[in-house]
């Protein structure tokens, strides 16, 4: 198992600055192609997306950076899908990789490198805790008796931050619950704290669907439970104390 989760390891340290070399890539194409009046969304990855962006009227220069991060996105796209070949390999061989899997959004190297750095699911005594040590917590600053929150600690582990900003952004297509979440906090917070409060959710789903040993299915099943018990105690009376009283739910 040791020697498993080392190769594990090792790969997936090779596979993060690919990922992120790539992604500063599509930003800088995406921004190309916007700028230029072409808006695909994802599909603008598809070889027919790039032939659109190839064959945008463009004055030299840009058509030279164009050409130039076109060449970089296929050769590290190549990259990519042969280590992502094995990491899928070794994902599928792991139980608890496998669970992971089943929640949307969340493909192999997700779902691999989540197992292998949170380890025991059971250490992190509640999701507070889990957050914190993947660096998604504000950091907090306190002034004659005040408390103000800033920017993220980031002083976690950064390829979970990553992973987890990474498989949120394709989540919230495919997860309800997860999309309502994200738009109303795009709504409060703006672009960047939407996303950064997807990626802690989603790692919070990821460390619970571990920490029970269950599919996204039950966990959905048990979050209609419990949203269908909070409804079967709205109108009660209230007690004199503050909280509802009311049959406890078998």
């Amino acid at each position: 198992m040791f020697t498993s989760a080392r190769g594990s390891t090792g790969e997936m340290l090779e596979l993060l600055p690919k990922l992120r070399i790539r992604t500063r890539i599509q930003n800088a194409l995406q921004s190309i192609a916007l700028a230029n009046g072409l808006r695909r969304g994802p599909s603008l990855w598809s070889c027919d997306g790039q032939n659109t962006i190839a064959a945008l009227p463009l004055a030299p220069h840009t058509a030279y950076r164009r050409s130039e991060l076109q060449a970089m996105y296929g050769k590290f796209e190549a990259e990519i899908e042969k280590l992502n070949q094995r990491v899928e390999e070794q994902a599928c061989g792991r139980p608890g990789a496998r669970l992971l899997m089943t929640h949307p959004g969340v493909g192999p190297v997700t779902a691999l490198a989540t197992e292998v750095f949170l380890g025991d699911p059971a250490r992190f005594a509640d999701s507070k805790a889990l957050a914190s040590y993947v660096g998604l917590i504000p950091k907090e600053h306190s002034s004659g008796g005040r408390q103000r929150l800033g920017g993220l600690s980031k002083q976690g582990n950064p390829l979970l931050r990553f992973l987890w900003g990474e498989a949120g952004a394709h989540a919230v297509r495919r997860d309800p619950e997860l999309q309502r979440f994200y738009r109303r906090k795009l709504v409060q917070k703006g672009l960047g704290k939407a996303r950064v409060a997807v990626a802690r959710k989603l790692g919070i789903r990821l460390w619970i669907l571990l920490r029970d040993q269950i599919e996204y299915t039950e966990f959905c099943r048990r979050g209609q439970k419990q949203q269908k018990s909070s409804d079967a105690c709205a109108g009660m009376p209230e007690t004199p104390y503050g909280a509802k009283s009311h049959r406890p739910v078998d």
